[in-house]
C-alpha cells in the first residue's frame, strides 16, 4: 500500500508539471501566432444590400402569396423589367440625354471595446471607401460603444473625421450605445440618429485603480518604485500614494475632461456643455432634447428608407483569424454567456 501511495503521488506530480509545462509552450505559441496575424492583411469585403433585402422580399413572398397571384406579379415584374431595358436603350442612342446615376450608400460598423481595437478594421473601411467615392454619395456608421481610453477613441474619432474632410456626408447611427468615447466619435458627425432607448452621452473621464500599499505593508513586504521627474508617477497601485500625487492626478483628469469638452463643443455648437458635460447619460428620447443627436431612428430604418433609390453597399474588413484566435474566441463568448446566465438566475429573471 504504501508503494501505490509514493506511486500515486509521483504521478500526481509529473501529471502536474507536464501539465504546466504545456500550458507555458501553449501560451509562447499563441503570443507568436498573434504578432503574425497582426502582421497578416485581411481583406475588404463588400455586401451590396439592395440584393439581400430583395432576396429576403422574394423569400417572403415565395411563402405567403398565393401561387396564382404570385405567377401574375412574375409576370407583371417581367413586363415591368422589359420596358426599362427599353427605355435604358433609347436613352444611350439619345446623345443629348445620359441615364442619372444612382447615388450610393455605404455602411460601416464600430464595435468598441475598451481599447477601441476597432479602429484598425475601421481605418482600412475608410480608406478603401474614400478612394471610390463619388459626388452625392453618403457613409453611414454604427457605432456601438460605452467607451474606453482616451487616445484610443481619440483616433478612432480621427479616422471619422476623415470623411468630413473629403466632404462626404457622415450619418452615425446609434442602436444601443455611444456613451463617454462612443459619444466622441458619434459628435463628428454632420447627423446623429439614435434608437428610442439608446444610452447616450456620458461626456466625462474617470479613472481608478486599488492600492495594496497597506497589505503590503502588513506583511512586511517592500516595493521600491524609482522615477525621474518629479511627476512621472502620480499615484502607484502598490506604493504609498501622497496628497499631491493625488491632487495632480486629478488635475489630469480634469485637462483630458476640458479636452473631450472642447471637442464636443466644436462638432455640436449648439450643445449647451455645461449641461451635458457632467458624466450623465441619457436614453435617445431624452437626448434628443438635449441636442446630443438629432432624430430618433434606428440603422435599419434609414437603410431600408434609402434602399429604392440609392445603391447600398455594406463595407467590412475582415481580418482571417488562425485557430488559437477562433480558440480564444470562443472561449471568451463560452464564458460571457456562462457569467450572464449566472447574473440572470441570481436575479431570478431576465434583465430589462
Amino acid at each position: 500500500m504504501e508503494f501505490l501511495y509514493h506511486y500515486g503521488l509521483f504521478l500526481a506530480q509529473a501529471v502536474t508539471l507536464v501539465g504546466a509545462i504545456l500550458i507555458l509552450v501553449a501560451g509562447l505559441v499563441a503570443v507568436g501566432q498573434r504578432n503574425k496575424a497582426e502582421q497578416h492583411e485581411g481583406h475588404i469585403e463588400i455586401r451590396n444590400l439592395n440584393e439581400k433585402y430583395e432576396q429576403m422580399r422574394e423569400q417572403l413572398q415565395h411563402v405567403v402569396t398565393a401561387p396564382a397571384d404570385l405567377k401574375a406579379e412574375r409576370k407583371e415584374q417581367k413586363k415591368k423589367a422589359k420596358q426599362e431595358k427599353k427605355a435604358a436603350k433609347k436613352s444611350r442612342k439619345d446623345k443629348d440625354s445620359s441615364p442619372e446615376k444612382r447615388k450610393r450608400l455605404y455602411v460601416m460598423g464600430f464595435e468598441g471595446d475598451i481599447k477601441a481595437s476597432a479602429s484598425d478594421n475601421l481605418r482600412e473601411e475608410i480608406s478603401a471607401v474614400l478612394n471610390q467615392v463619388q459626388d452625392g454619395d453618403e457613409v453611414l456608421v454604427k457605432v456601438e460603444s460605452p467607451g474606453g481610453l482616451v487616445h484610443g477613441y481619440g483616433l478612432a474619432a480621427s479616422q471619422l473625421q476623415r470623411i468630413r474632410d473629403a466632404e462626404v456626408p457622415l450619418t452615425i447611427a446609434v442602436d444601443k450605445v455611444a456613451a463617454s468615447g462612443g459619444y466622441m466619435m458619434a459628435c463628428v458627425a454632420d447627423r446623429i440618429l439614435a434608437a428610442p432607448f439608446a444610452v447616450i452621452g456620458s461626456i466625462g473621464v474617470l479613472a481608478q485603480l486599488p492600492n495594496f500599499h497597506r497589505l503590503l505593508k502588513k506583511n512586511d513586504i517592500d516595493f521600491e518604485l524609482f522615477t525621474a521627474g518629479e511627476y512621472k508617477r502620480t499615484v502607484t497601485m502598490f506604493g504609498e500614494n501622497t496628497e499631491k500625487g493625488r491632487e495632480k492626478f486629478t488635475e489630469e483628469l480634469e485637462k483630458t475632461h476640458e479636452l473631450f469638452k472642447d471637442f464636443v463643443s466644436t462638432h455640436r455648437p449648439q450643445l449647451e456643455i455645461s449641461k451635458v458635460a457632467t458624466g450623465e447619460v441619457w436614453y435617445g428620447q431624452q437626448a434628443v432634447s438635449e441636442g446630443l443627436v438629432d432624430e430618433l431612428m434606428t440603422s435599419d430604418s434609414f437603410v431600408q428608407q434609402h434602399l429604392k433609390d440609392w445603391d447600398v453597399f455594406e463595407v467590412r474588413f475582415i481580418h482571417k483569424k488562425n485557430w488559437q484566435e477562433k480558440l480564444g474566441v470562443a472561449a471568451e463568448s463560452a464564458i460571457e454567456k456562462a457569467f450572464l446566465k449566472v447574473w440572470q438566475r441570481g436575479q431570478g429573471r431576465p434583465p430589462l
